[in-house]
């Protein structure tokens, strides 16, 4: 497997390349610190200003402007460090600068320290921005490169996890502990690890089996605070989904390389990448993706591809490098995009957006070529919408398609729905009756008339639920293809001539 590219590599080969100004897009500012002192230290000098103390010492951040307590303003750092021309082997790290990346003199100035550099005017300079928050002026887009700060490998977190143990006198860990909660830290900095690691000692002095509960709903909460992907509860099983059984029968199958990774690599297994589910609105797409994540036994994440959408220059490619970057540090996990014809939708024609081509771009290169655990199931009501480029071999595993359920699958439908609810009157129920009469309808109608039978069955006072409450909520139901006749039938259409894999037997 190639060895990913560190942040200290990046910024090693754009030192030697001259670039003008790095962007590193990162929380943890003192990590950074060390690796920029690693890379220019010397024999180049380091300057930082920031909003605090202005102009200062990049080490010690001891301010240069002792005559006033007001630091100087990054307008007036930047005119002054041009025109006393000492900008030649120095390197400039910013922080605290998001908000002045709007104003018009800081980007003109900008812009003149990077035409300089990059003119050969200043020998050995770079900018260095330092901010979580990544704002790109239209002005200084083609003189900026943007980069993350790497998420900490498995043995990185250990090493964190072996040390706090260590500094709090810790009883005896084992390691088999030790692994399964680096494994749930995985995808968080290290600045969050420790935090994470502090309010569980808190509780009772020790780290226990019990604590990984918390390290779950702490991650939970910062990857939220991400803004670009969720993390989803799990709450289904491959049981919770009636019918579909070529497609959960494939995904066992995956489930087993997923869960014996090494042994698999080690037996020449390839690393699987994901699976396109297209077809029918509710019947069973989302709900797959969800019990998907319990089988692999993983973590499942959610993209919501309007999240990634930013108002600024190379945000939204940013965003998406993030989300992409955190599902390949946290894995293994599943990433789970819905609706992914509405994320990519006129790629390829007048109607899309550069914007869009460019996220679709970083999609399709880092499904092409990714091998890290990180399976995705992406799901979409009408494949027509999606790029050629997307749906040809080596993007996903596989693609399949899901009709309206069958006779059998209604029946399992019915089954998983009544017993879920009222699993005391499942035996009363006619079955058979239920499935006769609702040829066209959906999963997500099926779910429906059971629970508008089983409400107004409370309603009426009635000790059981009976067959007769389903089948009056089936008569004051319009089924899916009644609604959409004419759409349903052209989608079949299509998914026949694309000669897809039926997801049902």
């Amino acid at each position: 497997m190639k060895k990913k590219a560190t942040l200290k590599d990046k910024l090693i080969r754009y030192r030697d390349a001259g670039l003008p100004i790095i962007y590193i897009n990162t929380y943890e500012e003192d990590k950074t610190d060390q690796i920029i002192s690693a890379v220019f230290g010397s024999p180049l000098k380091i300057e930082e200003w920031n909003s605090a103390s202005g102009l200062c010492d990049f080490k010690f951040k001891n301010p240069y402007n002792t005559a006033n307590f007001k630091p100087e303003a990054l307008e007036d750092t930047l005119r002054n460090l041009i025109k006393k021309g000492i900008l030649d082997r120095t390197i400039l790290v910013l922080k605290d600068v998001s908000a002045y990346l709007k104003e018009s003199a800081v980007i003109a100035l900008l812009k003149q320290i990077a035409s300089k550099i990059s003119s050969g005017k200043v020998e050995d300079c770079m900018v260095i921005i330092v901010s979580p928050v990544l704002v790109i002026p239209p002005e200084l887009e083609k003189y900026i490169t943007v980069v993350n700060q790497d998420y900490m490998e498995f043995d990185e977190i250990k090493k964190v996890i072996v040390n706090f143990l260590t500094a709090n006198e810790s009883k005896p860990v084992s390691d088999e502990l030790i692994e399964q909660i680096a494994i749930a830290l995985k995808g968080l900095t290290e600045y969050e690890i420790e935090n994470i690691l502090a309010l569980a000692w808190s509780t009772n002095g020790d780290l226990t089996k019990k604590d990984l509960q918390f390290v779950f709903e702490q991650k939970q909460q910062m990857i939220m605070k991400s803004g670009v992907l969720e993390m989803v509860p799990l709450n289904e099983d491959i049981n919770s989904i009636g019918g579909l059984e070529n497609l959960k029968d494939w995904l066992r199958r995956k489930a087993k390389i997923f869960n014996n990774i090494n042994k698999a690599a080690e037996y020449g297994v390839g690393m699987p990448k994901g699976v396109l589910i297209a077809g029918v609105p509710g019947c069973g797409k989302s709900l797959t993706a969800k019990a998907a994540a319990t089988l692999f036994e993983v973590p499942l994440l959610k993209l919501d591809m309007g999240r990634l959408m930013g108002k600024y220059v190379g945000e939204s490619e940013s965003n998406m490098r993030r989300a992409i970057e955190l599902a390949d540090a946290i894995s293994p996990c599943v990433l789970w995009i819905d609706e992914l014809e509405k994320a990519f939708a006129g790629i390829g024609n007048s109607n899309g957006s550069e914007v869009t081509t460019r996220l679709f771009g970083t999609f399709l290169t880092w499904m092409q070529e990714k091998n890290t655990p990180s399976f995705v199931i992406a799901t979409a009501n009408d494949i027509t919408k999606l790029p050629p480029e997307l749906l040809r071999k080596g993007r996903f595993d596989e693609i399949f398609y899901v009709g309206l359920p069958n006779e059998s699958e209604r029946k399992k439908i019915f089954e998983v729905h009544i017993k879920k609810k009222r699993p005391t009157d499942f035996s009363n129920i006619d079955i058979v009756k239920l499935v006769s009469k609702t040829n066209g309808y959906s999963g997500a109608d099926i779910e429906g008339v059971v629970r508008d039978g089983i409400e107004n069955s409370f309603c009426d006072d009635m000790d059981h639920l009976t067959t007769e409450y389903i089948i009056k909520a089936i008569d004051g139901t319009t089924s899916l293809s009644e609604i959409m006749k004419d759409d349903l039938s052209n989608m079949a259409d299509e998914y026949k001539k694309r000669n897809l894999k039926n997801a049902s037997r």
